[in-house]
Formats: C-alpha cells, sequence, structure tokens
C-alpha cells in the first residue's frame, strides 16, 4: 500500500502545506513508481534503511511494507508532523534532523544499512560524497536525482559529465543507472528528468594510495580542468612523475580515470 494522488493532495490541504522550493520538495505522487523504488531497493524482513528527505511518506510506506525497519529523516518540522500520521502502526522512526549535519555514527550504529531517498538538487552530490567518505556502514544506495546528477555520479572517463563526483563515486563503490523518472510522477511537476542511481559499495577500496593525496589531485586537476595537467597539477606533480605514472603531462582531468590518478599518486610518492 502507498499514498495516491488523491491521497497527497489531501494531506497537503489538510496541513495547509505549500512545497518549499528551498528545500528542493518534489513529493512523489505516482504509486506505480514508488512500488517500484521499493522493489529496486531490494530490502525485505528485518533489513535496516536510512530514508532522507521522506517528505510526505509515500515511499516510507512502501518499503516499510517489505518488513523493512525504516529510519527515516526529515529536516521539515511540518512533514514529520505528516509522516507521524501516514506512518502509523509500521516500523518506522521519524527523526527531525538536517541530513547534512546528522551525527551518522551515532545514529546508525555498527550495523549494515541501506540508504534510500529522493534528493534534491543541492544536497544530493555533497551528500553521496559524504556518506561514501564517511558513513561506511551505508554499504548500499538507491538514490533519486536530476538526470544530470545521475550521469556526474556514474559518468566514466572522456564523457562530458565526468569530474570529481564521478572519481570519489568510482573509489568507493560500482554505480549504474537503475531506472528513469519523469517529472509526471511529482507535485508539483518539476522541469527535469529524474533517474534512480544505485551504488554498492566495494569491500575494499578500488586503489590502495593515499585517498587524501589522492583527492588533492583530482580536485586540482578539475578545478582547472580545461588546462592540461602540468599546468592544472603543477605545484603538486612534477615532469618525472608524470614519466613514471605513464600519464601525459598533456592530457586533460577528464581523460584520467581512477587508476591513473591513483599511478600518479604514487609517481609523486616516489619523486617526493
Amino acid at each position: 500500500m502507498t499514498l495516491t494522488p488523491t491521497e497527497v493532495r489531501a494531506l497537503l490541504d489538510r496541513y495547509e502545506i505549500s512545497p518549499k522550493r528551498s528545500l528542493g520538495q518534489n513529493f512523489v505522487v505516482e504509486p506505480n513508481t514508488v512500488r517500484r523504488i521499493a522493489q529496486l531497493a531490494g530490502v525485505g524482513e528485518g533489513d535496516s534503511v536510512v530514508e532522507i528527505g521522506p517528505g510526505l511518506g509515500s515511499l516510507t510506506v512502501a518499503l516499510a511494507d517489505t518488513g523493512a525497519v525504516v529510519t527515516a529523516v526529515e529536516i521539515d518540522d511540518v512533514l514529520v508532523e505528516v509522516l507521524t500520521e501516514t506512518t502509523a502502526g509500521r516500523d518506522v522512526t521519524v527523526l527531525h534532523a538536517d541530513a547534512m549535519d546528522l551525527d551518522w555514527d551515532s545514529l546508525l550504529g555498527r550495523r549494515r544499512w541501506t540508504l534510500v531517498a529522493n534528493l534534491p538538487y543541492n544536497i544530493s552530490v555533497p551528500l553521496i560524497c559524504d556518506l561514501l567518505d564517511d558513513v561506511p556502514c551505508i554499504d548500499r544506495m538507491l538514490v533519486m536525482v536530476q538526470k544530470e546528477v545521475a550521469e556526474r555520479l556514474v559518468a566514466a572517463p572522456g564523457d562530458a559529465a565526468y569530474g570529481l563526483p564521478s572519481v570519489k563515486v568510482a573509489y568507493h563503490s560500482r554505480a549504474r543507472i537503475v531506472g528513469r523518472v519523469p517529472p509526471s510522477a511529482f507535485f508539483p511537476r518539476p522541469r527535469v528528468d529524474s533517474a534512480l542511481v544505485e551504488l554498492q559499495r566495494l569491500e575494499a577500496r578500488a586503489v590502495s594510495v593515499d585517498p587524501g593525496l589522492l583527492f588533492d589531485l583530482v580536485r586540482a586537476g578539475f578545478g582547472q580542468r580545461r588546462k592540461m595537467l602540468r599546468r592544472s597539477l603543477a605545484a603538486l606533480v612534477g615532469p618525472d612523475a608524470f614519466e613514471i605514472a605513464g600519464v601525459a603531462p598533456t592530457a586533460r582531468a577528464e581523460e584520467l580515470g581512477l587508476h591513473d590518478w591513483a599511478s600518479l599518486v604514487e609517481a609523486v610518492a616516489v619523486t617526493g
């Protein structure tokens, strides 16, 4: 069971809620979409699920009805009140908090979690990257994001969308787009398509180099992505390091895959 479009509109009217653009609120109102997301999440009896931005609770209800134990993190105090109503009688804990400021270790503990979220544009990339870096107990994510964000997360070297987030995702996980969601599935209706991205955390990181130096290089390279690496990385990588790494100093950041960046890190360590 999940909320129908009629029930969603009734809740909005009864609680006198107007979706807040500042919070990127676009509520899912298409039951088939909600059921599909719950199915793709691959969760079931007793699984621990954390949902960010549950809104009115359409997806929350669908996740709980699989038998999963759901912790729903919602920043909007009015929606917290609505969620208490829509999730009543289910194994759902509603937490009024900002996902960007949470003490995730205290909240989640050590057991394994799946994260499911309909993320607003303004926080989607930094939040996903922070969770990959700092919250290892979340070993799988299914996130609904704007299509252009999805493309950035899964992009490969040479793709127009390839950048720092793409390298970060590849370092921690296997990522793929598993579905598209049209604007008609939301209220209010956004002007862009959305996509579902699955991220499965790797048991061991994809490369074994110092992550601090790795992402210093990646950040510097993409910070001046139109420049050749010999210029954008001039303060960090000497000519000998490029040669040892087998990376052309005339290349640009978007041409390097994760293992190329790791080779540069190793070469910098050798050449000092």
